[in-house]
């Protein structure tokens, strides 16, 4: 039988348990990657590992860990024991991250500094923890999960978009500063995918959800496995002089254009306070 192409290399996902890091952790699995899916909620990385299995078949190797990704010693914890069920540590995906939607002004520092934390630095505790595993064992993949609103501005996700890219600048640099470990840093950048999260939200409303549609040319939201086959081209021997890059798998928004959503804002935080925010009013 002709070996698998991640075969004798493990691999860490973080977030995991979610719609993007399950279908990438598959993806993975499928292609004889030892994989580890990384979340706080135990229940969930369960029934994760169910589906991957179901995916990848019964000779997957395939495992979660419980913990939460934001804690560095913890993530440090899981780097390790992912790196013990393979023959190294050769992938690493950083998925866990997010965004509010709300007029910028609405802000306040400490809920900049959350999304930052969120979205930079969940990335930046990734390279840094797998870092040292990888150069341990001649090298890796390392592949953040970025969003297509580090390319295009999105009103009223002004600090997503901020977060976004730097996550994109951190791929960068790191890609540089690594690549003597032969180590390759990469990004994804997804447009609007269906997942259980966002299925149960976002995409009950038909008309925002037409709204994206209108500015993607290929006429269709994303779905997992559109986004784990981005992860999984970065992760693999195919993409062996890649790094530093960040691949768009968004339908083509970027293209075009963000729909505006000022409708969606107004129904969270009511008239009045958008109101009083688009006409600069700091609360």
């Amino acid at each position: 039988m002709e070996e698998k192409a991640l075969a004798g290399q493990a691999a860490l996902i973080t977030g995991g348990g979610g719609g993007i890091g399950g279908a990438s952790a598959a993806w993975l699995a499928r292609d004889g990657a030892a994989v580890t899916i990384m979340g706080r909620t135990a229940s969930t990385l369960v029934g994760a590992e169910e589906r991957i299995r179901a995916f990848a078949g019964p000779d997957s190797t395939v495992a979660h860990f419980v913990g939460d990704a934001l804690d560095p010693a913890v993530l440090r914890d899981a780097c390790a024991a992912a790196a013990a069920r393979a023959d190294r540590l050769g992938i690493a995906v950083s998925v866990v991250g997010g965004g509010t939607m709300k007029p910028l002004v609405m802000f306040d520092d400490a809920e900049v500094l959350e999304e930052l934390r969120r979205n930079i630095v969940s990335a930046f505790l990734v390279i840094r923890s797998a870092t040292p595993l990888m150069a341990k064992g001649g090298g890796g993949s390392i592949v953040c999960i970025s969003s297509d609103a580090a390319k295009i501005p999105w009103p009223f996700l002004s600090i997503y978009n901020t977060s976004k890219s730097g996550v994109e600048g951190l791929v960068r640099g790191a890609a540089l500063e690594l690549s003597p470990l032969k180590i390759r840093v990469n990004a994804v950048r997804p447009g609007l995918v269906e997942t259980d999260t966002t299925k149960d939200g976002l995409f009950k409303n038909e008309a925002v959800i037409a709204q994206f549609i209108a500015e993607k040319p290929l006429g269709r939201t994303g779905v997992p496995d559109d986004i784990a086959a981005g992860v999984r081209y970065l992760a693999g021997p195919e993409s062996a002089w890649v790094t530093g890059q960040s691949i768009g798998i968004e339908g083509g928004n970027e293209l075009t254009r963000a729909p505006y959503l000022e409708n969606l804002v107004r129904r969270r935080f009511g008239d009045a306070a958008v109101d009083e925010a688009l006409a600069g009013s700091v609360g």
